[in-house]
C-alpha cells in the first residue's frame, strides 16, 4: 500500500532543512549564505552556449541504441563515452562511432554503478541515460553534481521525492535536467499545438490522453524491459507512464508556463490481464505461474484539474489485449482534435458534424520544425520524433537557449504516477500536485512554435 501522503508543512520543514547546506533558494525564500539559482526571473532555464556537444550515453540496449543512430547524424555533437552493463552492446556503439567518423568512445562496463566513474572522470557536457526506471534519478543526479547537464528518457522519476531531487539539484548548479519526451515531437502533436497557439481550436477546456499499448508480451520477455517493467505490475496500482500521452496536452494548455496541474482523482480497475497472459502463455513449469502476483489495475483513469479549472483525462492500459493508443484529445471552445486515428472538427471550417481526417489540416497547419527537418527525421525511430526531439535538444544546448522541456515539465509529468497511486490506495481521494516551479509558473510565458 502506498503510504499517505506527507502534511504539505512537514514536506517543506525537512525539504530546506535538507537544502540549507545546498545553496537553494526555496519558495522565494534566500537562505542565509547561500547563493540564489538560476532560472531567470521569467522561470526559464539558460545555461552558456556550447559549440561542440560531447555527451556520455549510459544505456544502449534498444532506446539507448537508437538515440545514438540519431545524434550520430546531428550536426555539432559527439558520442565521447558510452555505459552499459553489458560489455558487447558498449563495443557495438563504439563501433558505430567509428564508422561515422568519431574517435572511438570510452567505454565504461564495470557494473551497475560504473556511470559514476564515467560522470566523474570524462570531460562532458551532457549525460544521456536510457536505463531502467529505478536509475533515471541517480544517473541524473550523478551527472549535474559533476557539472554535466542530464537527459533522461521517460519518465524522469518514479517518486514525488525524487521529482524534487531532480528540481533542486538543477536549480542549485544551474544545469539543464531534461526528460525526453519524444510524443512532444510527434507530427500531429505538433502540428495540434500550432493549431492551438492560432486559436483555431479556440480556448481549450478539456484534453484527453493515456498510454494504450498491450505490453504482455514484453514485460513477459526474457529480455530488454521483461527483465525489469514487470517488476513494476507487481508492486504497484496507478498511472505508471503517464507521460507520452500527458506531455503533449500539457504543453497545448501552457502547463507550467501560465497555468499548472492543480490535484487529481484516480482509480483503478480489477487486475486480471497478466494473470490470464501467463497462464495461457508460459510453460507449466515456468517459476512465475506460482511465485507472482501482479497488483496493477489493468485500466487506471486518473483525472486531473488545473489551476485555470482545465480538466485532462489520463488512461494507463498496459495489460490487455487492444491496439495502440495515445487518445490525444484537444477540445476547445471552437473546435476538437483527436488521435487514434487522427481527425479534427472545427466549428465553421469541418462540414456538417464529421470529423475531417487530420491530413486535410496538415499543409496550412503543419508545424515549421516538421516542415524543415522531417525529411532528416525519415526513418528514425516512431515516425521520426526521436530524431526530431534529439536535433532540438543539442540545437538548444549549442545556442545556449531554454530546453522546450525542462526540469519542471519532467518532474511534474512524471509525479503524476505516485500521486495516482496514493489516490487509488485512498479511495480515489483527491491528490495535490506539487508547484515545481514554487509560484513561477504565474509569469512564464507559453512554449513557443520554433523552426530549425
Amino acid at each position: 500500500m502506498v503510504p499517505p501522503a506527507m502534511d504539505p508543512s512537514r514536506r517543506e520543514i525537512i525539504r530546506r532543512t535538507a537544502a540549507a547546506g545546498l545553496g537553494v533558494t526555496l519558495a522565494g525564500l534566500q537562505l542565509p549564505g547561500c547563493a540564489s539559482p538560476r532560472p531567470l526571473p521569467s522561470g526559464e532555464q539558460t545555461a552558456p552556449p556550447i559549440d561542440h556537444v560531447r555527451i556520455g550515453f549510459v544505456g544502449v540496449g534498444g532506446m539507448g541504441s537508437a538515440h545514438i543512430r540519431n545524434l550520430l547524424r546531428i550536426e555539432g555533437c559527439e558520442i565521447t563515452a558510452v555505459c552499459d552493463i553489458n560489455p558487447e552492446a558498449v563495443a557495438r556503439v563504439q563501433q558505430w562511432c567509428v564508422e561515422a567518423g568519431q574517435p572511438e568512445p570510452t567505454g565504461y562496463t564495470r557494473g551497475d554503478r560504473d556511470y559514476e566513474r564515467l560522470c566523474a572522470e570524462e570531460d562532458l557536457d551532457l549525460v544521456y541515460n536510457a536505463t531502467p526506471w529505478r536509475w533515471h534519478v541517480p544517473i541524473c543526479l550523478s551527472a549535474m553534481e559533476n557539472g554535466k547537464h542530464a537527459a533522461v528518457e521517460v519518465p524522469a522519476a518514479v517518486t514525488i521525492d525524487e521529482c524534487w531531487q531532480l528540481v533542486e539539484t538543477s536549480e542549485r548548479l544551474n544545469l539543464h535536467c531534461v526528460m525526453m519526451e519524444n510524443c512532444c515531437y510527434g507530427r500531429t502533436e505538433m502540428l495540434v499545438l500550432n493549431m492551438v497557439r492560432q486559436g483555431v481550436l479556440g480556448e481549450l477546456l478539456h484534453g484527453g490522453c493515456g498510454y494504450l499499448h498491450d505490453l504482455r508480451g514484453i514485460k513477459f520477455s526474457d529480455n530488454g524491459e521483461g527483465l525489469w517493467r514487470r517488476e513494476h505490475s507487481m508492486t504497484r496500482d496507478g498511472n505508471l507512464y503517464p507521460t507520452h500521452g500527458l506531455g503533449p496536452v500539457a504543453q497545448c494548455m501552457n502547463i507550467n508556463r501560465g497555468d499548472r496541474l492543480d490535484y487529481l482523482v484516480s482509480m483503478s480497475s480489477p487486475s486480471k490481464g497478466l494473470q490470464n497472459w501467463r497462464d495461457e502463455q508460459l510453460a507449466a513449469d515456468d517459476p512465475r505461474r506460482t511465485s507472482e502476483d501482479y497488483v496493477l489495475g489493468d485500466v487506471n483513469s486518473s483525472l486531473i484539474k488545473t489551476v485555470n479549472g482545465l480538466t485532462i483525462h489520463v488512461v494507463h492500459d498496459t495489460n490487455l489485449p487492444r491496439p495502440y493508443s495515445r487518445i490525444n484529445l484537444v477540445q476547445g471552445t471552437k473546435g476538437v482534435v483527436q488521435g487514434y486515428p487522427d481527425r479534427v472538427y472545427v466549428e465553421g471550417l469541418t462540414p456538417g458534424h464529421s470529423f475531417a481526417d487530420i491530413s486535410e489540416v496538415f499543409e496550412q497547419f503543419d508545424h515549421p520544425l516538421w516542415r524543415t527537418v522531417g525529411e532528416a527525421a525519415r526513418g528514425a525511430g516512431h515516425g521520426g520524433m526521436d530524431y526530431l526531439e534529439d536535433y532540438r535538444l543539442v540545437q538548444c544546448l549549442r545556442r545556449g537557449e531554454a530546453l522546450d522541456l525542462d526540469v519542471y515539465d519532467a518532474a511534474t509529468w512524471s509525479c503524476i504516477s505516485e500521486l495516482s497511486e496514493r489516490s487509488v490506495a485512498d479511495r480515489s481521494r483527491p491528490q495535490d500536485v506539487p508547484d515545481f516551479t514554487r509560484g513561477r509558473w504565474a509569469q512564464r510565458q507559453p512554449l513557443g512554435i520554433v523552426g530549425a
